[in-house]
């Protein structure tokens, strides 16, 4: 048997995890299901650790490789500080101009952020076809403003930032663009959606920020691949909650949805950072929503957070269904 593309099968994950995951004093949050990143005591602060892949885009790679695992820190309610990474370029591809590329665009990421790049490797490696850059962020964060996943409580309310699919529609637009072309798409569209990248964006730095000083957030959590869908569910698996989401209540911008549309892919499915989930008190929706808006980002309620035996349902023109889920993410199925 061989796995598909994309994040290892979330039960056999879990079963690796049981198996080989080590307990440590100072490891506040070890790993597991929905969890952003490792957390270990450091005396009156904690350390916050994320490494991460990009694997899917070649186009601003470093951009993608910085704001993916800063996205991880902030999840925890942490600040992220540091970022190394390491680069994997083709032998085939390895030329001056296409390395110092991915070296600018990690700089001007981690410089968007106020992130120092601090160390790691880079090298010309055999047996790839594209480039490849694992990242890993160092962050912190106080132990009273850490935010766990398995801090979703039944009654809380569930939030998302921005929308559905824009990470997607940046990869779409930057990776497929001449198919595009030839399937009739203009510049102007073309020209949107590659800025996605950085319109609204793939960051939720400042979302979590933004949310965890406005009101009381139990939860956070950015759906990256497997989409909004798998995000919901991680963040539900971490907690031991059961999830009521309203299908109307999903944001999709217009061009996500026309990219999406083109190649046959569920908008909940596929690669999503940029959104930020967030679980917080029924009584603080209105704060962290009105807070976000003024900063020009999109907030909306999606739900709320039922007991365990509740399941995980899509509530869709008044009727309940299973919320989907997705073995891989709908993006492989065109890259």
């Amino acid at each position: 048997m061989r796995y598909p593309p994309g994040k290892l099968p979330h039960g056999e994950l879990a079963r690796l995890l049981a198996c080989y995951t080590d307990v440590h004093p100072r490891l506040v949050v070890p790993p597991g299901l929905g969890v952003d990143a490792a957390v270990i005591e450091m005396g009156d602060r904690y350390l916050v650790v994320k490494t991460d892949p990009i694997t899917f885009a070649t186009d601003e790679i470093g951009w993608y490789a910085v704001h993916v695992n800063a996205n991880d820190i902030a999840a925890m309610g942490g600040e992220p500080r540091f970022f190394l990474a390491t680069v994997l370029v083709p032998a085939d591809q390895a030329t001056p101009e296409l390395i110092e590329s991915i070296f600018r665009s990690i700089h001007e990421a981690a410089r968007s952020l106020g992130v120092a790049v601090c160390g790691g490797h880079t090298e010309i490696t055999p047996g790839i076809s594209r480039p490849i850059v694992v990242g890993q962020m160092l962050g912190e964060v106080s132990p009273q403003g850490l935010v766990r996943p398995a801090g979703l409580q039944v009654g809380d309310a569930l939030l998302l930032t921005k929308g559905m699919a824009i990470e997607a529609t940046a990869l779409i637009a930057r990776e497929k663009g001449e198919e595009l072309r030839r399937r009739g798409y203009g510049e102007p569209l073309l020209t949107r959606c590659r800025d996605f990248l950085h319109t609204p964006g793939i960051s939720v730095v400042r979302d979590a920020r933004l949310a965890c000083h406005a009101g009381q957030v139990h939860a956070l959590h950015d759906p990256t691949e497997g989409g909004v869908a798998t995000g919901l569910m991680e963040l539900a698996t971490a907690a031991g909650v059961g999830l009521e989401i309203a299908a109307d209540a999903l944001y999709l911008a217009p061009e996500s949805e026309q990219l999406c549309a083109e190649f046959g892919l569920d908008p909940m499915g596929v690669i999503s950072s940029g959104a930020l989930l967030i679980g917080c008190a029924a009584g603080d929706v209105d704060a962290i929503c009105a807070t976000l808006e003024r900063e020009g980002i999109r907030a909306a309620q999606i739900g709320t957070v039922q007991p365990a035996e509740f399941g995980m349902q899509l509530r869709r023109g008044g009727v309940l269904e299973p919320l989907p889920s997705f073995a891989v993410d709908e993006i492989t199925r065109i890259f």
